[in-house]
């Protein structure tokens, strides 16, 4: 499912037009990058929990030339599922 339509499934599910579906969506996003930039973690019951965890630096490999190179270390989002979630896809 892409960004269009997830904004359809919530507009027709919310009984709500696209353009509030699509500022909601815009919010969301907007709202949960926010917070994980300041180092929060974002949880939605049932759902699931959005957070930032570091990365370290380590040594990898070009997969066409086989020579070694230098990964830097980066902080990288983590989505944990919730229950919720986890038992309604099984």
């Amino acid at each position: 499912m892409n960004k269009a339509q997830l904004i359809d499934a919530i507009a027709h599910d919310a009984k709500i037009t696209k353009a509030d579906a699509k500022k909601a969506i815009d919010a969301f996003v907007t709202a949960t990058s926010k917070a994980l930039k300041k180092g929060d973690r974002v949880a939605l019951v049932g759902f699931g929990s959005f957070s930032t965890t570091k990365r370290s630096a380590r040594t990898g490999r070009n997969p066409r030339t086989g020579k070694e190179i230098k990964i830097p270390a980066k902080t990288v989002v983590r989505f944990k599922p919730g229950s919720d979630l986890s038992k309604g896809i099984k």
